[in-house]
């Protein structure tokens, strides 16, 4: 499958997958930019298809997990916050639709990681997910 060409500003959706309620998913990048860093499930937006429709895709493509989302985290912006140009997105709490399902990467991810939430400061993570996940006030059971 050859690299799609996006015009800027451009529209992505990302997943915040909690996993057991006590975790959330992560993946390594596989590919510039950020490559090696954690960064949460997500991707580009194709044409004709919903924030919604991405996010659930993008998750699956990248963990190999059927998620639902539980409800819209928000969307965020600015110029710097990815290097190839001005992409926006809408995040989403996501969980996985099998409570058991193990992730394995695939597409864009070199690896997924199950990381238990209480140790997400402590991590870099790539763009600016680290205020997404954030503004999705999971973080505030545990600190």
């Amino acid at each position: 499958m050859g690299k799609k060409k996006y015009k800027y500003p451009a529209l992505t959706a990302d997943a915040l997958i909690l996993y057991k309620k006590t975790n959330l998913i992560l993946i390594r990048r596989k590919n510039p930019p950020f490559q090696g860093q954690f960064a949460l499930p997500g991707g580009f937006i194709d044409k004709g298809e919903s924030p919604e429709q991405a996010c659930v895709r993008e998750a699956f493509e990248e963990t190999c997990l059927n998620v639902r989302i539980l409800r819209h985290v928000g969307g965020f912006s600015g110029p710097d916050r990815d290097p190839r140009g001005e992409v926006v997105t809408i995040a989403f709490l996501c969980e996985p639709l099998k409570k058991n399902q193990k992730p394995k990467a695939r597409d864009d991810a070199a690896a997924v990681e199950i990381i238990p939430i209480s140790k997400i400061p402590s991590l870099k993570l790539a763009f600016d997910h680290i205020d997404i996940i954030k503004a999705s006030g999971i973080l505030s059971k545990f600190e």
